[in-house]
């Protein structure tokens, strides 16, 4: 999951200063990128500093990049006396005119790298404590409701770690389909989700407020205890024709989640396998942030040496007292998920249920390029390393001179350090398949995902499939690797000798679309929830 850093974004967007164009600040300011700052450094979002002044005071010194063009770890390794000297390592290059260079990369790897500048937990809940809510009253939240003709009758309430109306991600995107089927039934849907960003499941004892999304729309952030004394006067008695949908508990509190749900008579309903926090505080299952664990037993030597270690129980105590006070159905967005899932929960799910969050259906044979055409790899979406960046990059730059390829990054967010072209794609609620447009458009031949975790289901994979292109992944890639197999959409690499190996001796031209001839499809999104069988409860 992304960090959860919009809110001081917004804080924070604001226009830097006036500066004195002479001095140090303004020199840097002129190749000062605040947007990459930010993104790049969410504890700087979180903290409310200005980014510019954190940079010229801390910043550089912390090895902080002002822009993804200019590396100062690379800057100083290569210029020592600027090092040496103390002097601001943007400021040098501005005045001097030394060229651009690129980031070090560790005698240990990449992985070395992310461990070196991993944030700890504790670290990010102390930035919480900066962040200021201000909840509304229970005559604010009854106000808002009153818009509910039948007493919450047709209830979906649904609960998160962020707001998805204004957040963008895979799990968000999933709960707008799902909120779009409530309303097109005529039923009201109420959102929960951590008015701060929370990176666990919260203790009773860590008091937080709830924001709210009603049909739709924010309505502001609310104490629990607010939200389930009004839930009980509004909502009429009964829980007929009601239902709820549990998509992530991080930033939520399982006795108040169950209290809430109490307050409109429900405790039966669903809990959503978008990722694997139900089994470790560390989501993705990711040792320390850069290898698959596969959720080994807590008390293993592996989880000793994790830096989610010290904090699984109490994740993992957290969802068992869910499951205790509630009567929930597990649904999985793949049967690669609920398998691994099953593998290292005893969570009592009273029924597993796996339910695709989109399917395949076949439109027309795509087009192929013209001859000789050099082979086009695509990376799709945000260039992070748990999504397999890295390999990417180490492809793009090792065989940038090689004319039998060509790369190509398509995304929001653009690493102008790399030696390719990028082709800017805003996906959204309004243009949801954008980035199947952009593959198809682009006629890449194949696109790689090489994620250092085990995908629960990846859009990602299914959009470049249906534009016609085949997928690169590797064995730990969870559901990308199984959708591979099963329809023979691609390779399935043992590791990144062999990916960079197959690019070598041309095994990976293969994939070409001359040589595949694929077609298209029209991908089929599931309306989730709304979905899934009835199950009797005994």
């Amino acid at each position: 999951m992304k960090r959860f850093i919009t809110a001081a974004l917004g804080r924070l967007n604001r226009q830097t200063p006036q500066l004195d164009p002479t001095s140090d600040a303004g020199i840097a300011a002129r190749a000062f990128d605040r947007d990459f700052y930010l993104t790049t450094y969410p504890d700087v979002a979180e903290d409310g500093v200005e980014p510019l002044d954190h940079f010229m005071t801390h910043g550089w010194r912390e090895g902080r990049d002002p822009n993804a063009d200019f590396s100062v770890e690379g800057y100083l390794a290569t210029f020592p006396q600027v090092a040496a000297s103390g002097e601001n390592p943007l400021v040098h290059s501005l005045v001097n005119g030394r060229p651009r260079t690129v980031p070090p990369e560790s005698p240990l790897g990449y992985r070395f790298d992310i461990i070196e500048h991993q944030e700890p937990i504790e670290q990010r809940l102390g930035f919480l404590a900066r962040e200021q809510v201000n909840p509304g009253s229970g005559a604010d939240l009854a106000e808002a409701l009153k818009s509910s003709q039948d007493g919450l009758r047709g209830l979906h309430l649904t609960l998160s770690h962020d707001d998805f109306s204004t957040n963008l991600g895979g799990l968000q995107l999933a709960i707008r389909r799902e909120a779009a089927q409530v309303a097109a039934a005529g039923r009201d849907h109420l959102h929960l989700h951590c008015a701060r960003p929370w990176p666990l499941v919260r203790q009773a004892s860590e008091r937080e407020p709830l924001g709210l999304v009603w049909n739709g729309k924010p309505i502001g952030a609310f104490w629990p205890e607010t939200i389930i004394d009004t839930l009980g006067q509004v909502a009429s008695a009964g829980s007929s024709g009601r239902s709820f949908a549990i998509h992530s508990l991080l930033g939520h509190a399982p006795d108040e989640v169950a209290d809430i749900l109490a307050a409109v008579g429900l405790r039966q309903g669903t809990f959503w396998l978008h990722d694997f926090a139900s089994l470790c505080a560390g989501y993705h299952l990711l040792r320390n942030g850069v290898e698959d664990c596969s959720a080994p037993p807590p008390e293993s030597a592996a989880c000793g040496i994790c830096h989610f270690g010290p904090w699984r129980a109490r994740h993992t105590l957290g969802h068992a007292r869910l499951f205790e006070r509630l009567v929930l159905t597990v649904a999985a967005p793949s049967a690669a998920a609920l398998s691994l899932w099953q593998r290292s929960s005893d969570l009592p799910a009273v029924a597993t249920e796996v339910r695709p969050l989109a399917s395949l259906k076949p439109r027309s044979a795509a087009p192929i390029p013209a001859s000789g055409r050099p082979f086009r790899l695509a990376y799709a979406g945000l260039p992070l390393a748990h999504k397999g960046w890295r390999a990417f990059m180490s492809l793009a730059f090792n065989f940038t001179d090689d004319p039998r390829y060509e790369f190509l990054h398509l995304g929001a967010t653009r690493d102008r350090s790399m030696p390719c072209p990028f082709v800017e794609v805003l996906g959204g609620p309004d243009n949801p398949q954008a980035m199947q447009e952009a593959l198809e458009a682009a006629q890449a031949d194949a696109v790689l995902i090489w994620p250092l975790c085990q995908e629960t289901f990846s859009f990602v994979a299914h959009e470049a499939v249906a534009a016609g292109c085949a997928l690169i992944t590797g064995p730990d890639s969870g559901n990308v690797a199984a959708f591979v197999t099963a329809g023979e959409h691609g390779l399935v690499l043992p590791n990144e000798a062999a990916l960079s190996k197959a690019f070598e001796t041309g095994e990976i031209l293969q994939l070409a679309r001359a040589q595949r001839r694929p077609i298209l499809y029209d991908l089929i999104y599931s309306a989730l929830t709304l979905d899934l069988a009835k199950t009797p409860i005994s």
